[in-house]
């Protein structure tokens, strides 16, 4: 058929869009029905006097929108199932009083979900002026034009098919980064490994791949509440484990080992989650041999390792796994953000395709631009630079802290601590009960989390202890400037000493 009549404004949108706006028309009026034959790109071009690659251009979005197919050499068509049947067919439509007798009927009784987990609904930290959330990292600091460059220059290469189906555990540029950043920063050999959207979809993945309902998984009896959550949401049973100032204590993982059927254990041993303590190369070991007996698989979250201030951190347990029981996972949300949603699991081979169909089965697959655009950033060296800079700039954030707690010590009031090796927070013992701090800080804009939330009563060997033995608080000092440390500890501070 001929060309439809276009008027195309010199003051509106592209000529594309014009164009295809103007079919659009057409197929919801009528007047292109469904199997109507258009004419030609070449035609269409010489009638509305525009480059054929513009009416491509308005052809194709109409197809990716479902007006139109495309067959080969026939060119193309206005499909059969349109997208708005409703366009084409009024008399089809409820009428108002039609619409108004079907909603009575159904609100004659409500309907109940059968919820089986019941998650808490999401905390937003950006309600909060002072936030000691303890792995917030200053976003102020990132290089943001620099990255934006990197991500720039990886859409000008970009493969168009990464972006089918396929390459579930990542971006090939990306893993072989990372697979070198490991090597290099923490003598760990990655032979296998998986990218995944942030640290939590990777503890869950772990979890739902090898915990079968009611089997047991091995944790800090203070430790990381989303890890525990992710576990419980996957069937497992939780098994306290005693903890003392330097760690997992390994008498009583053996005593539980004996027993529990326990399957996993999960362990943050650089910088415990919460009390920030470094576990021992003698624990480790020791550890590592009570898991290997009993036919345990170690979780290994190592959540801010770029970050010390003391001394070089213990390699991970993952880089001396010669049982290859050691599933490691760590995360880019420390360093860069939260919102990248870049983690990574690495772990030996006879485990890594169970890993790798879930995630498959789960999301398929992470956003590849973000990829891409984090693998140019390392490639370039703006990864390490950055890590560098950050690192300087938390260790005065930490020194200042450390600061700020001795002059109050000096003042009298009952604070005990030990300095963390790195990180991004500390374990302040304050000396006296916390458990109302919570809410009392929240109404001055102070967000901060005590002791009680870093237990879970709901394990299968729950070691929560008294409430009245509340006494600490995790201090995050990354993301704040020294000025806003000191106003919101000083509010803390007046809270509990009042």
């Amino acid at each position: 058929m001929n060309p439809i009549p276009v008027e195309f404004c010199g003051d509106g949108p592209a000529r594309y869009l014009q164009l295809a706006r103007a079919i659009r028309r057409a197929i919801k009026t009528g007047e292109l029905s469904p199997g109507t034959k258009l004419s030609s790109a070449r035609i269409m071009a010489q009638a509305y006097a525009l480059n054929r690659h513009t009416v491509m251009n308005a052809l194709q979005i109409l197809v990716a929108e479902g007006w139109l197919e495309s067959q080969e050499r026939s060119g193309y068509r206005v499909t059969h199932s349109l997208p708005i049947d409703s366009s084409l067919r009024p008399d089809l439509t409820l009428s108002k009083h039609r619409t108004v007798a079907v909603a009575e009927r159904y609100q004659t009784r409500s309907f109940n979900w059968p919820i089986v987990y019941a998650a808490q609904a999401p905390l937003s930290l950006s309600d909060y002026r002072f936030n000691f959330a303890g792995g917030l990292p200053d976003l102020a600091e990132f290089p943001f034009d620099e990255f934006k460059r990197a991500m720039g220059s990886a859409c000008q290469r970009l493969d168009t098919h990464l972006l089918h189906y396929g390459e579930v555990s990542g971006v090939p540029d990306l893993k072989t980064q990372i697979t070198a950043y490991l090597a290099k920063a923490r003598g760990l050999v990655a032979n296998e490994l998986l990218v995944c959207n942030g640290s939590q979809e990777a503890l869950f993945l772990i979890a739902k791949a090898f915990i079968g309902e009611g089997e047991c998984i091995a944790v800090e009896t203070l430790g990381y509440p989303p890890a525990r959550k992710a576990f419980i949401a996957c069937g497992a049973s939780l098994v306290d484990i005693r903890q003392d100032g330097y760690g997992l204590c390994v008498e009583d993982l053996a005593k539980q080992l004996r027993v529990h059927p326990i399957k996993l254990l999960y362990l943050t041993p650089l910088h415990q989650y919460p009390t920030t303590v470094t576990l021992s190369m003698t624990r480790r070991m020791q550890i590592y041999q009570l898991c290997y007996e009993h036919g345990v698989a170690i979780i290994e979250d190592d959540y801010d390792h770029e970050f010390h201030y003391r001394c070089q951190p213990i390699a991970p347990m993952a880089s001396d796994d010669p049982a290859g029981i050691v599933v490691y996972v760590s995360t880019f949300s420390k360093l860069m953000f939260a919102g990248a949603r870049l983690g990574y699991i690495v772990c030996s081979n006879s485990i890594m395709s169970q890993l790798t169909a879930l995630k498959q089965l789960v999301n398929h697959k992470n956003d590849v631009l973000t990829q891409l655009g984090v693998a140019q950033w390392m490639k370039e060296g703006g990864f390490e630079r950055h890590a560098k800079r950050m690192t300087k700039l938390y260790k005065n954030n930490y020194q200042h802290l450390d600061r700020l707690l001795q002059a109050y010590q000096a003042q009298g009031y009952p604070i005990r601590y030990d300095k963390p090796d790195g990180g991004m927070a500390m374990w302040v013992d304050m000396g006296v009960n916390v458990n109302q701090l919570k809410e009392k800080a929240k109404l001055s804009g102070v967000y901060v989390q005590t002791q009680s939330e870093f237990y879970f009563e709901h394990s299968t060997r729950s070691l929560r202890g008294d409430a009245s033995q509340n006494t600490h608080i995790r201090l995050g000092f990354a993301g704040q400037s020294p000025d806003m440390l000191a106003k919101g500890l000083q509010i803390i501070i007046d809270i509990l000493y009042e």
